[in-house]
């Protein structure tokens, strides 16, 4: 419904403030300059308190452009010899400019007074209204064209930008917001706090200001009471139903609230608005604004009403939009919301931005615009329901959608454009691997998005928007004839073979895809769950596992993918934040197999316990950003991509709705952190998880601040490390490192967990038995051939500091401290775990695929013999499989694998998951000190059983200790699908005969507190899981690889 309004018409209107101004302008003389000036003004009804002093220079935003000349050049056209005539020249000019400028302002003030519309009086300082018209008089009396920039610092820090331009053409004002400074790129970023749009009646003039920093709060409740009187009294008599049903310019006045608009509620939400905000608000725009922040607040979502307007009751079609967008950058909602109204061809006659506090949650950011159609368009309900449905989406879109639906192919429209950008990216990992330049992902978009190809990608998109429209389902049999129809359509009029492919490819992602969320009204990235399929090539490995399932989201600023490969699976999930342009190609091309490796790597540990392995990595785009910025976009893709995979698998009523199924059955899936998570991304995860439905949203993601059990506070990963290394040392190096010395490098620094954590266990273990001769970090490395200080490295870790902290006084003879601040430091750094001579390697940190097929020969003395004969990996995928066999094969390196070697932390997790569904959160936190020790001796007992069992099987059977590590993991979980898959077959009776296996795996505390509750909080799935995993592990770790090997996989369960 579209509600109606009306304003007075412009000669019956209240003309207080313009006849205030006409008495000043009869009784002042005013002397306009363009050079700097120094003033008393305010800026706000309340700010007299306040001074500033402001600049103002034509077209530029320089702190001043001075008119003044040297001395010696104000003279040079004065008559020198005699003094008296220089005074009277001067005198003379004095006064002629004088006059020339007064009759400028006499002829400007009745014009502007007229001319500007009576908002600007009401809203608009006096100060700032005389500034302006002394601007405008200056422009001219100089018989310049009406353009200028206007700069005004505030006492408090605040800057006002004010624009002056020519005309009220439909885009002046995006062109405008374009060239604002200070976005997020910028290490001088300030925040929009203000904006304040005007366009004069007789449309010669725009005149618009934007105020830069957060204005001070700080309101009390006895100060809002007084500023706000007039919203106070309104939403009174509103609650009262004292008030008529219209107000005295026609509009219809809001329907009375008793909770929302109570006295008490206003109060406090008016102490979270500025004081600027409540003092120009008319009580009836405030109250409607307040309602669209409630349905806002806390989250990250938008909320738009739209109601029309009669302007001067000329009968033209004008209208009012209010947005309330929560948690975003104010300058970015501007120019998004003003870039889709240009689309729409709607110009903004009138603007307003305000930010309101929302605790925690940051800001949300409130616009309201007077729009007219302009180019034939209708300001009908379909046109709105769009405009709402896509002033939504703007929030969310990546900018490639936006630059394709805003500039390139406007036509396209927002849902086709999202569809079209989202396959070019899934289109790029996987056509690469073809032809890295000719797929790169720049040329994909380009390549399909071309005026002769785009009509064939937006057929393309059009066809997944009728495949899962869930008001029109779509059987398998027509998504076939329509997608050989366009394939035959492709094959007659696209002769460019690379074109040719893309197109082909983009019609069987949609065959591929089992789900989306592209009809949820509030999502916040697009997202398809899509079978594994899609994603292979012809030049993977034949041998390649595929995984169960991927999940990808596409969104503002980042692309994700989580890859897991059994029904039930958890893994961690990382940020990816390229520094450079070219990194982000790189990096992007590279993204999906990373994620598969690191999945790959998580289900080969996660043997232990009942979920599959899973990883999530997160692109995000932030080459140039500032540190805030950068953390801002961070923030956000985490919530996209999140909310993006709830989409998908949470199962309620708005999801049955709007989402086409063709998985056919209930999804479960757990996340941790990884690369760049920080806690408040942790805690967000929680909540939103409750919201949205998910069945056991306290186990939806590991590593609560309260409730879980911090991989780093408590060394879990490293624990397990330290195990593989003690028994390599023995069987390998037959080194006792209780009670001989030995030497160990390290990548990671002190700071991070698994380094830092391995330290403190290497000399609580060992203590100056172990020699640490090397440590590298992101900031340098430290070197002594006869070990590190372990005082200093411990001072390192207590405190949190990198490698470059590392006091140099501590060293022995022949010790360094490279810091990558010079061009050896970084040659140092990045060689360290090739040159130093040590018997055991351990990186605890790093990118993956650092040491590769085409460098693992840097890892190898002139001799031939390795830098280090053992590598225990605390990191994942430090070492590509290729380095690893050519290593063994070549210098004999003992390389402990990731997937064993660091396993306790993904065992840790996993009890939090069963502690998260067993548990209250007080109850864990009352028990947690016993818990957590019981967790740790079991990650020992795990870690201890395998590690036995790899280098019996070595020395037993050899091979390399890699390839024997992938046969433990993958005997381990042939006998867990087969043990499943017999389970289900079982009666419930014989299940339940069982259950004590699952009860064993779990810490004592936390099955005696719980256990008796384990049908009703844990899904059967689960436990299932649980006893297969739990079964098969003890089998294989007892009876060793080859008795599974030997077994048939429907003979295991028996």
């Amino acid at each position: 419904m579209i509600l109606r309004l009306s304003t007075l018409a412009g000669k019956s209107r209240q003309n207080a403030s313009k006849k205030l101004l006409q008495n000043q302008h009869q009784t002042t003389t005013t002397t306009t300059t363009t050079t700097t000036t120094t003033t008393t003004r305010t800026f706000s009804s309340l700010d007299d308190r306040l001074h500033r002093s402001h600049s103002t220079s034509p077209n530029s935003f320089s702190s001043s452009s001075s008119s003044q000349s040297s001395s010696a050049d104000f003279r040079s056209w004065q008559a020198s010899h005699n003094i008296d005539i220089q005074r009277v020249t001067q005198t003379a000019m004095v006064h002629e400019l004088t006059q020339q400028q007064t009759r400028s302002i006499e002829k400007v003030v009745p014009w502007f007074l007229e001319t500007m519309p009576a908002p600007y009086f009401r809203q608009v300082p006096e100060s700032f209204r005389l500034d302006h018209i002394k601007a405008i008089s200056a422009i001219k009396d100089a018989n310049m064209d009406m353009h200028m920039n206007l700069k005004t610092h505030l006492p408090d820090g605040r800057q006002v930008l004010t624009f002056i331009r020519p005309g009220t053409m439909p885009g002046l004002l995006l062109q405008m917001i374009k060239e604002l400074p200070y976005d997020e790129r910028s290490d001088e970023y300030m925040p929009l706090s203000r904006v304040q749009i005007y366009s004069a009646e007789d449309d010669s003039m725009s005149l618009n200001l934007f105020v830069y920093g957060e204005e001070a709060k700080q309101l009390t409740e006895a100060d809002v009471t007084m500023t706000g009187s007039h919203i106070l009294e309104y939403a009174q008599q509103l609650q009262e139903e004292t008030l008529p049903p219209t107000d005295e310019y026609g509009r219809p006045n809001p329907t009375p609230n008793a909770n929302l608009f109570s006295r008490d509620r206003l109060i406090q939400h008016m102490e979270k608005c500025s004081e600027s905000y409540i003092i120009r608000s008319d009580p009836r725009r405030f109250l409607s604004q307040f309602e669209l922040f409630e349905r806002v607040s806390g989250s990250d979502n938008v909320s738009v009403s739209i109601e029309d307007s009669f302007l001067d009751g000329n009968n033209e079609e004008h209208y009012w939009i209010d947005i309330a967008l929560a948690n975003t950058l104010p300058h970015f909602a501007l120019e998004q919301t003003t870039q889709l109204l240009y689309l729409h061809s709607f110009d903004v006659l009138r603007a307003h931005l305000d930010n309101v506090t929302d605790g925690d949650n940051g800001t949300v950011t409130l616009l309201r615009m007077l729009v007219t159609p302009t180019n034939g368009a209708r300001g009908d309900e379909p046109t709105f329901n769009l405009l709402k449905q896509e002033l939504k989406r703007s929030k969310w879109l990546a900018p490639t959608t936006m630059e394709l639906v805003y500039e390139k192919q406007p036509w396209l429209g927002v849902r086709r454009g999202e569809i079209i950008t989202a396959m070019c990216t899934i289109m790029h990992p996987v056509m690469s691997k073809q032809n890295a330049i000719a797929f790169s992902k720049g040329n994909i978009l380009e390549t399909v998005t071309k005026d002769r190809y785009v009509n064939h990608a937006a057929a393309i998109a059009d066809l997944f928007l009728d495949r899962f429209d869930p008001k029109d389902l779509m059987s398998d049999e027509e998504l076939r004839v329509r997608s050989e129809a366009l394939m035959a359509v492709i094959d007659n009029e696209v002769e460019d073979t690379p074109a040719q492919e893309l197109l082909i490819k983009m019609i069987e992602i949609i065959k591929y895809t089992l789900k989306t969320n592209i009809y949820m009204n509030n999502r916040y990235a697009l997202g398809l769950r899509l079978d594994p399929k899609i994603m292979a090539t012809e030049v993977d490995s034949p041998s390649r596992e595929t995984p169960y399932g991927v999940i990808f989201s596409h969104g503002r600023r980042f692309d994700g993918y989580h890859v897991r490969f059994r029904d039930i699976a958890r893994g961690g999930m990382r940020l990816v934040t390229p520094a450079s342009s070219e990194q982000f190609s790189l990096e992007s091309a590279h993204q999906y197999d990373e994620c598969y490796g690191l999945a790959y790597a998580q289900q080969l540990k996660n043997k232990d316990i009942p979920e599959g392995g899973s990883k999530a990595v997160v692109l995000i785009d932030t080459v140039g950003m500032s540190s805030s910025g950068r953390d801002f976009v961070m923030r956000k893709a985490v919530k996209a991509f999140v909310d993006t995979i709830l989409d998908l698998v949470v199962d309620t009523e708005e999801t049955r709705e709007e989402i086409v199924d063709f998985v056919g059955k209930k999804e479960v899936l757990y996340l941790g952190p990884d690369e760049q998570v920080i806690p408040e991304d942790i805690d967000w995860v929680i909540k939103r998880a409750t919201q949205r439905g998910y069945d056991t949203p306290a186990a939806f993601m590991s590593s609560k601040p309260r409730a879980g059990i911090n991989h780093k506070e408590y060394g879990v990963t490293s624990e397990g490390v330290n195990v593989y290394l003690d028994v390599a040392l023995q069987h390998v190096l037959k080194i006792d490192p209780k009670k001989e010395s030995f030497t160990v490098k390290i990548t990671g620094g002190p700071d991070g967990d698994v380094a830092g954590n391995e330290l403190k266990i290497l000399f609580r273990e060992y203590g100056e038995n172990a020699k640490v001769v090397g440590i590298a970090d992101g900031t340098g490395c430290a070197e002594d051939p006869n070990g590190l200080n372990w005082e200093e490295m411990l001072r390192l870790v207590e405190n949190n500091l990198p490698i470059d902290h590392f006091n140099p006084s501590t060293l022995g003879e022949g010790g360094a401290v490279h810091k990558v601040d010079t061009e050896e430091g970084v040659k140092a750094r990045n060689s360290m775990h090739n040159r130093v001579q040590a018997d055991a390697f351990i990186p605890a940190g790093g990118r993956p695929n650092t040491i590769n097929v085409q460098n693992y020969n840097h890892f190898l003395n002139a001799d031939g013999t390795p830098s280090s004969p053992l590598i225990v990996e605390g990191a994942n995928l430090f070492v590509t499989d290729e380095a690893r066999q050519l290593l063994f094969e070549e210098a004999g390196v003992i390389i402990v694998k990731d997937s064993s070697a660091n396993k306790a932390g993904v065992i840790t997790s996993s009890y939090e998951i069963c502690a998260a569904m067993l548990l209250s959160e007080e109850e864990f936190f009352e028990n947690k000190a016993q818990i957590v020790s019981e967790v740790l001796d079991k990650l020992h007992e795990y870690a201890r059983m395998e590690a036995e069992l790899l280098f019996r099987e070595f020395e037993n059977y050899g091979g390399s200790l890699p390839q024997l590590s992938k046969v433990v993991s993958g005997a381990v979980n042939a006998a867990t699908d087969a043990l499943t898959i017999a389970l289900e077959r079982f009666s419930e009776e014989d299940r339940e005969k069982l259950l004590p296996l699952f009860r064993a795996h779990l810490p004592k505390t936390m099955a005696d507190l719980s256990f008796d509750q384990v049908h009703e909080r844990v899904p059967s799935q689960y436990i299932t899981n649980a006893v297969a995993s739990c079964l098969a592990s003890r089998l294989v770790y007892k009876e060793g690889t080859k008795f599974v090997e030997t077994l048939p996989q429907d003979k295991l369960a028996d």
